[in-house]
C-alpha cells in the first residue's frame, strides 16, 4: 500500500479500480463501499486505487462555511489503509483542478493520470466546472476510453450519504454513542496542549487546555464528557469539558480541557489524542468554587462507571 500526493509522479497502476470522493468519517457505509471496490479490485486480478482530495472541495468552494469533519486527513488515510485499499491518492484541490470542464476532468485526470481498467462510482457522484459532470457522462466515454463503469448500488450510496449527515448531527447534539456506533469506532479528537488559566490545579483538578489540531474538524457539544485520553503510548482515563467557564470568567472563548486521572506531567506543546465516550452533562454555571469542586468530585465517579 502507498499514498500518493503529487498527481504528476504517479506509478503505472496495475489494472486499476478507482473509486473517488471525500469519505469524511470513513464509517460503517463507507466501509461497505469500499470493501466493494477492493472486491471487484481481485476480481479482476488488479490494484484497488481511491482518490480523494484535500483540502475539502467545500472550503475552496464555500470559504465562509464551517466544514466540521469527522476525520481529519491523517486519520482518514489510515482508516481508508486499514479497509484493504490497495493504494490512495491524495489530490490537491486547487482553483485550477476545480476549474476542469467534466469532459476535461475525465480525460485529463481520469484517463490520462489512472488508466483505468474499472471505475467504481455512485449514482450521484458530481464532478468537473459546476459540478456538470455525472455518471451518464462517465458511462458515454466507457467505451471511448476503454473502463468499465461499476455504479455503486443506490442502498449504500444512500446510507453512507444520511450516516455522514446524521454523525454530523449527532456530534452537534452531543450524542457521541450514536456518533459511534454509526462509525463503527468511538469519535476522536486531537489537540496540542496550551497555557491556560492553571484554574483547575488549584480546585485539585489540573487540566491540559486543547488546541485542536485541525481547526476544520467538529467539535462535539458544548458539555462534560467522559473520555479516554492517549498520550504517547499511553491511555488514561479521564473527564473533558468543552464550554466556557462560565463559573469563573465571563468571557465565550471556547475551551477545550481535560482532567487526566493519575496523570501529573508538564505536557505543554505536546499532542493529546481524546476518545469520546459518553456526554455525562450539559455546561453550567455554579455560584460558587466549592460548588464547582463538588460537582467535578461528581463527575469523575460518573466519569469512572463509563470507562472502567
Amino acid at each position: 500500500m502507498a499514498i500518493f500526493t503529487d498527481i504528476n509522479n504517479l506509478p503505472a497502476f496495475k489494472n486499476a479500480v478507482i473509486t473517488v470522493g471525500t469519505f469524511d468519517g470513513v464509517h460503517k457505509g463507507h466501509r461497505t463501499i469500499l470493501q466493494e471496490v477492493v472486491s471487484h479490485a481481485k476480481h479482476v486480478n488488479g490494484e484497488s486505487v481511491l482518490l480523494t482530495f484535500e483540502p475539502h472541495p467545500r472550503k475552496l468552494l464555500f470559504p465562509d462555511q464551517p466544514l466540521g469533519i469527522i476525520t481529519p486527513l491523517q486519520q482518514k488515510l489510515e482508516l481508508i489503509t486499514a479497509a484493504g485499499i490497495d493504494h490512495i491518492v491524495v489530490v490537491p484541490f486547487t482553483k485550477e483542478f476545480a476549474g476542469l470542464s467534466a469532459t476535461e476532468y475525465i480525460e485529463q485526470f481520469l484517463v490520462s493520470l489512472f488508466h483505468p481498467v474499472s471505475i467504481v462510482i455512485g449514482y450521484d457522484h458530481r464532478f468537473g466546472h459546476d459540478r456538470k459532470g455525472d455518471i451518464n457522462l462517465l458511462k458515454l466515454y466507457a467505451p471511448v476510453h476503454g473502463y468499465k463503469l461499476t455504479e455503486i448500488p443506490v442502498q449504500l450510496i444512500d446510507e453512507a450519504s444520511i450516516s455522514s449527515t446524521r454523525i454530523r448531527l449527532a456530534l452537534a447534539e452531543g450524542r457521541v454513542e450514536d456518533a459511534g456506533y454509526m462509525l463503527g469506532r468511538y469519535y476522536t479528537l486531537t489537540g496540542t496542549v496550551v497555557h491556560g488559566n492553571k484554574l483547575g490545579r488549584t480546585l485539585g483538578y489540573p487540566t491540559a487546555n486543547l488546541h485542536p489540531i485541525d481547526a476544520d474538524q467538529l467539535i462535539p457539544l458544548l458539555g462534560i464528557y467522559a473520555v479516554k485520553v492517549r498520550h504517547g503510548q499511553v491511555t488514561y482515563n479521564g473527564m473533558l469539558s468543552i464550554g466556557h467557564n462560565p463559573t469563573v470568567t465571563d468571557k465565550k472563548e471556547l475551551r477545550i480541557e481535560v482532567n487526566l486521572f493519575g496523570f501529573d506531567q508538564d505536557i505543554y506543546g505536546e499532542e493529546l489524542e481524546l476518545t469520546f465516550i459518553k456526554k455525562l452533562r450539559d455546561e453550567q454555571k455554579f455560584d460558587s468554587l466549592e460548588a464547582l469542586v463538588e460537582q467535578l468530585h461528581k463527575d469523575k465517579v460518573d466519569s469512572l462507571k463509563h470507562l472502567s
